[in-house]
């Protein structure tokens, strides 16, 4: 039989795939439950838009992330049309040392309240390096001198370790990821995201 409808083995395996999806995205909804107020208040995140927002969405991302930068826009001009929405930040650092630098940078800058303006300078920018990201943070108003200082402190260190784990508990598999409102959200589309808003 299933030489003659070899079909019926490649339904089979789609059909398993499909299942297994669907157990691993209920699985990842009960961690999310679980684990909401972490996602959402922790409190080495960086807010953009309203800060006291109805609506929270929060994106896990890594700056060299390409997906990521194509997010960017429609993440900005869903915080400028949405007076209702915070932002929660969290950076990841899964594609090496210049993401590690970035993200270490930017929570550095949040030490001295411009962390949006290093966000958006450094998610407008294409490729990133050590050397561009510190060009950037000064042109951003940004005491560079005082930012490598904080990169290093246990501060900036927690965060990004806490957001690792907080990542790999809840199964986040890849950047861009969101949750909106404790849902997960996958799309680059911002009249999806507005929808789901």
């Amino acid at each position: 039989v299933l030489n003659n409808n070899p079909e019926i083995v490649f339904n089979a395996m789609q059909a398993y795939q499909i299942k297994q999806e669907e157990e691993r995205q209920k699985a990842a909804a009960i961690k999310i439950k679980q684990n909401i107020k972490e996602i959402t208040d922790y409190e080495g995140a960086a807010v953009v838009g309203n800060p006291n927002g109805s609506v929270t969405l929060v994106e896990f991302f890594d700056f060299s992330c390409g997906y990521c930068h194509r997010l960017y826009p429609a993440l900005k001009n869903i915080v400028a049309k949405n007076s209702d929405v915070r932002l929660v930040l969290r950076e990841l650092t899964f594609l090496g040392p210049v993401s590690d630098y970035a993200a270490k940078a930017a929570l550095a800058a949040k030490e001295q309240g411009k962390y949006q303006e290093l966000w958006s300078a450094m998610m407008e920018n294409g490729a990133l390096s050590e050397a561009k990201i510190d060009e950037l943070a000064a042109a951003a108003g940004i005491d560079v001198a005082k930012m490598k200082a904080d990169m290093n402190s246990a501060k900036v260190t927690k965060t990004i370790q806490d957001t690792a784990d907080l990542a790999n508990s809840i199964e986040i598999r890849g950047v861009p990821s969101m949750i909106l409102d404790g849902q997960i959200l996958q799309t680059l589309d911002e009249g999806e995201i507005q929808r789901r808003i």
